[in-house]
C-alpha cells in the first residue's frame, strides 16, 4: 500500500491524471460542440436552401406583378383621358348642331359676312418689322422645303 500511496503522490503520477482529465474534457467539449455546431449547421442550411429556394420561385411572378401593375396604372390614366376627350368631343358636336354656333365660328374663321354686311380687313403696321417664321424657307432649295412638309405632318 506504502508504493501505492507514493506512486499517487508522485509528480509523474498527478501530471499524467491531469493530463487525462484534461483530455477527457476536452473531448467531451469538443464532441458536445460538434454534435451542437453540426445539428444547428443542418438546420441553417436546410431554412437557407429554403429561404432562397422561395426567393427564386417568387422572384419571376413578383417582377411580373409589379410591372402588370405599372402597364394597369397607365391603361386606366389612359382610359380618363380618352373618356374626358370624348366628353370634349360630345360637347363640341353639340355647340356645331346650334346654327348660330356655326355662323359665329364662319365670320371668325372664314371671314364671312352676311348680305348688307361691309367686311374690314385690318392691317397691322407693325407687322413689316415683326420677322416671320417662315421667311428663310424662300431661300432654301424647294427640296428641303418639301422634306420639311413631310416632317411636320406627323406632328400635331
Amino acid at each position: 500500500m506504502a508504493a501505492k500511496d507514493r506512486d499517487r503522490f508522485s509528480t509523474a503520477t498527478r501530471i499524467r491524471l491531469l493530463g487525462e482529465q484534461t483530455a477527457a474534457r476536452v473531448y467531451r467539449s469538443q464532441t458536445r460542440r460538434q454534435a451542437r455546431r453540426s445539428r444547428l449547421t443542418g438546420r441553417a442550411a436546410f431554412l437557407a436552401l429554403v429561404v432562397c429556394s422561395l426567393v427564386v420561385a417568387l422572384a419571376y411572378p413578383m417582377r411580373s406583378y409589379v410591372s402588370q401593375q405599372g402597364e394597369i396604372a397607365e391603361q386606366e390614366r389612359r382610359a380618363a383621358e380618352a373618356a374626358r376627350r370624348v366628353e370634349e368631343l360630345k360637347d363640341e358636336k353639340a355647340r356645331l348642331q346650334d346654327p348660330a354656333y356655326v355662323r359665329r365660328l364662319a365670320r371668325e374663321h372664314l371671314h364671312y359676312v352676311l348680305p348688307g354686311e361691309t367686311g374690314f380687313t385690318v392691317n397691322d403696321p407693325d407687322a413689316e418689322q415683326r420677322p416671320r417664321a417662315d421667311q428663310g424657307a424662300a431661300d432654301r432649295p424647294w427640296y428641303d422645303n418639301l422634306w420639311d412638309g413631310v416632317d411636320h405632318a406627323d406632328r400635331p
